[in-house]
C-alpha cells in the first residue's frame, strides 16, 4: 500500500498545527462519517472501501520527504514538524462491514481518537469510502435490473484515472457484478476477468469471416465473437455460425456472440432465433454499449434475449449520481471520561448533525426482513422481549410499535488503541454478504424510480438530546 499520508486537504494540517499550538492535540474527539441524501437517483447505498481505509490507517506516517515538503511551506514551526515524525494513529474505529446496505445520515464509521489524529484522516477516509460506496451502489442497481443475469464491469477506459478504474472494479464486484475487463484488478483482487475482441480485430483482416476464423483458432475453448462491425443479421451472425460449426467439427463448443450497437432488443431476439435454428441453443448473447440499469430494465421488458450484460461508462462513473456526498463531522469530545456532545447547526436543516457517541441498530421483523434502522446513543439499552416503539424524527406523530422483532448492531470494531482488531473478509465473502443484505429488504425499497422510503429513526434519548441542543441558550 502506498503511503497516502499527504493525501489530505491543507486545512487538516493547519488545524492540527492549531491544536498543537493551543495544547489541544491530546483532546479525545469522536467523529462520524455519514452521507447526506443528495440525489433522487437512489435511496440506499452499498458501503464499500473499508479494506482500503484499513490499509491507509495502518500505513499512516510522515516520510522524511513529507517532512521536508511541509517544512518548505513555511507554515509550521520545527516542533510541529518533529512531532509529525513519530505520528501514528492510536485511536479506535468502528464501522459497518463492507457490503452493508445503508442509508443517509447513518453513522457508517465512528472514529474515537486524539483530535490531532482524528482530524488528519478525514480527507482520505472520505475519498476512499465515498468513491467505492458510490460505485458499489450503482453496480447493485445494475445487478438488480439484470435479475440474475451475468453482469460484466467494462469501465476501465472511461474511469476518471487509474485508481478509479482499479478500485471501481472492486466496488462493482461488491455491488453485484460478476466479472471485470480490468486485468490489473483481476490480479490484485482475485476478480474473474472477461473480454473478447474489438471491432479493430475484425477490421484488420480482409473480411469478417477470416477474422472470426483466426480468433477461433487462437481461442477455441473461449470463442465469443463480436458480430456488429458491419451488419449483425446479414453477415455478423451468419459468419459466426459458420465458424461455430467449424469449431464443433474440431470438438469445441462456442461461447457465443456479442452485440455492441443497434436495437439490442430486436437484434438479440433475431440472433437468438438464428443461433437456435443453427443448433447452438447454448451459445450466449452478450451485449454492451452505454448500458445502465434503466436500459437493462427496458430491454428485459421488451423481451430481449440477452444472457450477459457488459456495463462500462455509466457504471464506473456513476454517471447519474457522480458524488456520494459523504461527510465527517465532530459529534462529541471526551474529557476526563465525560462525554460532551457536539452538534453542527445550519440554516439548512439537512445539514444539522446528530450529536453524541452513537451506534447503529437494524430492526428486523419475525421473517427477518428489515423494518427500520435506529440511530441510538451508545448508552441506550434494548430489551427485545419488550415492545419497541419507533417514531419519525421530524414528523414525530408517525409511530410504529413492534412486538415480534430482532435487533442487530451494525457497527463492528476495526481498530482498538491504534491496533487492527478486524479481519477483512475476502471479496467473494463481501459480495455474498451484500447479496444476502439485498434479500433482507423488500423490493419497494430498491425500485429504480420513486422507491419507498426506508425508515431511519432516532431513539427517544438521542432525539431529546438533539432537541435540547437545538434550543437557543
Amino acid at each position: 500500500m502506498r503511503n497516502l499520508t499527504l493525501m489530505t486537504d491543507l486545512y487538516q494540517l493547519t488545524m492540527m498545527y492549531g491544536y498543537y499550538k493551543c495544547n489541544m492535540r491530546n483532546n479525545m474527539a469522536v467523529f462520524d462519517m455519514f452521507y447526506r441524501q443528495n440525489s433522487e437517483v437512489t435511496h440506499y447505498a452499498v458501503f464499500a472501501g473499508l479494506e482500503q481505509l484499513i490499509d491507509y490507517i495502518e500505513n499512516l506516517h510522515f516520510d522524511e520527504e513529507d517532512l521536508d515538503y511541509l517544512r518548505s511551506l513555511n507554515l509550521f514551526d520545527e516542533g510541529f514538524i518533529e512531532m509529525l515524525r513519530s505520528f501514528r494513529f492510536t485511536g479506535d474505529i468502528q464501522a459497518v462491514p463492507e457490503g452493508t446496505i445503508v442509508f443517509s445520515n447513518e453513522p457508517l464509521i465512528r472514529v474515537t481518537a486524539p483530535i490531532f489524529e482524528a482530524q488528519l484522516i478525514e480527507t482520505a477516509l472520505l475519498n476512499i469510502i465515498n468513491h467505492q460506496t458510490l460505485i458499489a451502489t450503482k453496480a447493485s442497481r445494475v445487478a438488480n435490473a439484470a435479475v440474475g443475469d451475468v453482469v460484466m464491469e467494462f469501465g476501465l477506459r472511461r474511469a476518471q484515472g487509474p485508481d478509479a478504474g482499479i478500485y471501481g472494479a472492486r466496488a462493482a464486484i461488491i455491488g453485484g457484478c460478476d466479472t471485470t475487463s480490468n486485468v490489473f484488478s483481476g490480479k490484485k483482487f482475485g476478480i474473474p476477468i472477461s473480454g473478447t475482441h474489438a471491432h479493430s480485430w475484425v477490421m484488420s483482416f480482409p473480411d469478417e469471416l477470416s477474422a472470426f476464423r483466426a480468433y477461433a483458432d487462437c481461442f477455441p475453448n473461449a470463442c465469443l465473437l463480436l458480430v456488429d462491425t458491419f451488419n449483425v443479421l446479414k453477415s455478423g451472425v451468419p459468419n459466426a455460425i459458420t465458424v461455430f460449426k467449424e469449431l464443433r467439427e474440431k470438438g469445441f463448443e462456442p461461447k457465443g456472440i456479442r452485440l455492441d450497437s443497434g436495437d439490442l432488443a430486436y437484434l438479440s431476439r433475431e440472433s437468438r432465433k438464428m443461433l437456435d435454428e443453427a443448433g447452438f441453443p447454448n451459445a450466449k448473447i452478450c451485449v454492451s454499449g452505454d448500458l445502465d440499469e434503466y436500459l437493462i430494465r427496458d430491454l428485459k421488458l421488451q423481451g430481449a434475449r440477452i444472457d450477459t450484460w457488459g456495463v462500462g461508462t455509466k457504471l464506473i462513473t456513476s454517471s447519474d449520481c457522480p458524488a456520494l456526498g459523504g461527510v465527517y463531522k465532530l459529534s462529541a469530545e471526551i474529557i476526563d471520561d465525560k462525554v460532551i456532545s457536539k452538534i453542527k447547526i445550519s440554516e439548512n436543516p439537512a445539514k444539522v448533525t446528530n450529536p453524541g457517541v452513537k451506534k447503529l441498530m437494524r430492526v428486523y421483523d419475525k421473517d427477518h426482513m428489515a423494518v427500520a434502522d435506529l440511530i441510538a446513543l451508545e448508552s441506550d439499552k434494548f430489551d427485545p422481549s419488550k415492545p419497541l416503539t419507533l417514531f419519525d424524527p421530524i414528523d414525530t406523530w408517525k409511530e410504529m410499535t413492534l412486538t415480534e422483532y430482532t435487533l442487530r448492531e451494525l457497527h463492528v470494531p476495526i481498530f482498538k488503541n491504534g491496533e487492527r482488531v478486524y479481519k477483512c473478509p475476502s471479496l467473494n465473502e463481501i459480495r455474498a454478504y451484500c447479496k444476502q443484505e439485498m434479500y433482507s429488504f423488500w423490493d419497494e425499497y430498491k425500485r429504480l424510480r420513486n422507491p419507498h422510503i426506508y425508515k431511519v429513526d432516532l431513539t427517544e434519548s438521542l432525539w431529546m438530546l438533539k432537541q435540547s441542543m437545538l434550543k437557543p441558550h
